[in-house]
């Protein structure tokens, strides 16, 4: 080596390169002036030769073997230089033409860091993670990650044979991010994060912003390029909040994306997973002829196979692997959109799994999760809880919710879980969590986060629904952020659903003793904006056919029965795949949809009472308008137990504009009747629906006539109408004043 250049070598950095210990390799590596000289230092592991290629000046400079290893130095009297690359020589006789990474400036500013560490950064996902860029006309990838507490992070792959010794990132500043742009590293290129943290240990990190996985139960990140996909859906972003309006219907399928599929030839069994953009050929067409205004998926962001349902997500940014590439569900989505059909995802911010690859101690210290173990993992689930007090973690989530709805165009999130995230001692006992700096059980943190999210989705995509999944009687979930609210759209309204099927499992014949499980619900009904859910959790041990009493009959009654009375009572709406058709067994992940059962007898006039019951809705604002009003629903005669009798009237409208009154009447006897019921006031009254019509697999005892209110007492009103009131049954009538 000449001896100029030996004194020039700082051997410290050298040797910190040379066993992967460097937090900032572009200090040497590259091309840097040094007095009067530039300096060319380059690490390549296993070459035996290396040349400088200055491509503009025509010129090839030889570098000394520093290290046997692999690391190479060249000098030359200081000059302006074009780009250069280097000529890498292997024992083999393999000679390759490579960029060099350490020439190249970070593509993120400090505004980027400030932003970041204030918790503000609201398009994160756009610098951290990996880019596809061109820089200098070379093409790579940009990558950056935050990891402060490491040592030092290499980005590896195949562009670069997984070995951590050859791309080395840099740390920006005091930010805590690792950065390095890496040439010719290319869309579906697998990576991942080496870290080397305190104690000397390396390990391998998936990153949490990778847009893409590689699945196969590795989840390997993937370079993707998520903006190149053409939408077309202008027409429904722009109708979007006039769409999702609270006086708009909504009126939703929950699927599970793992195992809807629609039926084979000759009732076939399809093969699962579908694809989305498989699923987007069979899923649109049935969910547009059924009526439905909005499709809620179960979780699409990748996610372990520890929990096949998809709440323990390992990729925050990327559609799960399993049911194909991400733009797939862009197709899915767009294609959805188009057909004037709603989007919400499932989405889980309380908890990240004990994954080795993923988020858990993922720079050798709890970075994304609390340190003190009182307040680090979650009571029920083998799972982390977030350090909602971290501006930097808070961030990663908020970002994330902006991604879904900006980037993949989802009309709302429905957000798992928010009781756990309120409450320090959720599912704990004594001793096993810390209190708040008050004293009490509330999380302030988790809240604040909550308050920071619904605000900026709020301020950034008005239109947007953010719904909870909320158990506890937290008070004002759907309220006013500016009076304390939490500023959710709607509360999953889980207390209804529980009261109805306790109410609905008992024998018709003792029902009356149970009559306050129906009326509850509108003691409460207006305390937050709500939807009804028949969800998921609930078709997981028994199916709602399976929960209905009796013999087949009686319960596809009683389906007909209940799907009317959901309908018709305040509150937005949502069922679970296969209900509708009246599937007999419980919800599984790994089978589609029994789509045989409509071969049986009932099961398809259950489908079509379902597809006019939906459609019906879509035609009575009287159903929808003043969900949330007291206004719009009025009681006529709730105490009718012994009959098991419910009548009420819903309304909506202005007296200008005209006023829409239906009136409902449920039988939840097991008997057929002809009675006289009492309504609130003289009129004509019209049967516009009936459940027991022969054409949804009833009996036909219907009213096919107008009926004309009488001055005869009855149920407490001076007015009444004598009906046919079918066992198990609802039917709704016009009222005309």
């Amino acid at each position: 080596m000449q001896e100029k250049l030996y004194k020039l070598m700082d051997w410290g950095f050298i040797e910190g390169i040379i066993y992967s210990e460097e937090d900032n390799p572009h200090r040497i590596l590259g091309v840097h002036r040094m007095g009067a000289n530039l300096v060319f230092q380059t690490f390549q592991p296993g070459a035996v030769s290396v040349n400088v290629l200055l491509r503009e000046e025509k010129k090839i400079l030889p570098m000394e073997m520093v290290d046997e290893v692999g690391y190479f130095a060249a000098m030359m009297f200081y000059r302006k230089i074009g780009a250069y690359q280097y000529e890498v020589c292997y024992e083999d006789g393999k000679k390759v033409i490579v960029e060099d990474a350490y020439r190249f400036l970070p593509q993120i500013s400090a505004s980027d860091t400030d932003k970041l560490e204030a918790g503000i950064h609201y398009t994160l996902y756009e610098k951290l993670g990996a880019h596809l860029t061109e820089i200098g006309g070379v093409k790579g990838c940009e990558f950056a990650v935050w990891a402060p507490n490491a040592l030092r992070v290499s980005v590896v792959g195949d562009f670069n044979g997984w070995d951590g010794r050859v791309h080395q990132m840099r740390r920006l500043w005091e930010s805590g991010i690792f950065e390095i742009f890496v040439p010719g590293a290319k869309e579906v290129d697998c990576y991942k994060f080496e870290m080397k943290v305190k104690g000397g240990l390396t390990y391998l990190k998936t990153d949490p912003y990778a847009f893409g996985t590689e699945g196969g139960g590795d989840f390997a990140s993937v370079i993707c390029d998520i903006g190149n996909f053409e939408w077309h859906d202008e027409k429904w972003l722009k109708e979007r909040k006039e769409r999702q309006a609270e006086n708009a219907p909504l009126n939703i399928l929950e699927v599970y994306p793992g195992s809807f599929a629609a039926q084979g030839k000759e009732g076939e069994e399809a093969a699962l997973p579908l694809t989305f953009r498989e699923m987007a050929g069979q899923l649109i067409p049935y969910v547009k002829d059924m009526g439905y205004t909005h499709v809620a998926f179960m979780p699409v962001m990748e996610y372990t196979p520890e929990d096949p349902w998809g709440y323990e997500t390992c990729a925050y940014y990327a559609p799960t692997s399993r049911c194909g590439t991400p733009a797939d569900f862009q197709y899915l989505t767009d294609r959805l959109h188009q057909e004037g059909i709603g989007v919400i995802l499932d989405w889980v911010p309380g908890w990240f799994p004990k994954y080795n690859e993923g988020l858990s101690d993922f720079d050798g210290t709890c970075l994304y999760e609390h340190l003190n173990e009182k307040k680090k993992n979650h009571a029920f689930r083998n799972v982390r809880l977030y350090n909602y007090g971290r501006c930097e973690v808070k961030n990663f989530l908020i970002a994330n919710a902006m991604f879904w709805v900006e980037k993949y165009h989802a009309d709302g999130l429905r957000m798992v879980s928010v009781d756990s995230m309120l409450y320090l001692d959720y599912g704990k006992g004594e001793g096993q969590w810390l209190p708040n700096m008050y004293g009490g059980n509330e999380n302030l943190e988790a809240i604040e986060f909550i308050k920071h999210l619904n605000s900026m989705m709020k301020k950034r995509n008005s239109g947007v629904l953010m719904v909870a999944e909320e158990y506890s009687a937290w008070a004002g979930v759907t309220g006013d952020l500016k009076k304390d609210g939490l500023g959710f759209d709607y509360k999953w309204n889980t207390d209804w659903t529980k009261d109805y099927l306790e109410y609905i499992k008992y024998d018709p014949y003792f029902r009356a003793y149970h009559q306050e499980e129906l009326t509850l619900s509108m003691v409460y009904a207006y305390s937050e904006k709500y939807i009804l859910p028949f969800g998921h959790e609930i078709v997981s041990d028994a199916s709602l056919y399976q929960r209905m009493p009796g013999k087949e009959e009686s319960r596809l009654a009683g389906l007909r029965l209940t799907y009317a009375y959901h309908m018709a009572h305040p509150g937005k709406k949502l069922l679970f795949m296969g209900q509708e058709i009246g599937e007999k067994e419980p919800w599984q992940t790994d089978k589609a949809i029994d789509w045989a059962v409509l071969q049986e007898e009932g099961h398809e006039g259950l489908q079509n009472m379902v597809r006019e019951l939906n459609r019906f809705y879509l035609a009575h604002p009287a159903l929808y308008q003043e969900d949330h009003k007291s206004s719009g629903f009025q009681w006529v005669d709730c105490i009718d137990h012994e009959n098991c009798k419910l009548t009420f009237i819903r309304k909506a409208g202005k007296p200008k504009t005209g006023v829409e009154e239906l009136f409902v009447v449920c039988n939840f006897a097991g008997v057929d009747r002809e009675v006289q019921i009492g309504v609130p006031h003289a009129g004509k009254y019209k049967e516009i629906f009936n459940t027991d019509d022969v054409h949804y697999g009833g009996e036909g005892y219907i009213n096919p006539r107008m009926k004309k209110a009488v001055e005869k007492k009855a149920d407490g009103c001076e007015q009444s109408i004598k009906v046919k009131m079918a066992a198990l049954s609802v039917s709704i009538w016009q009222v005309t004043v």
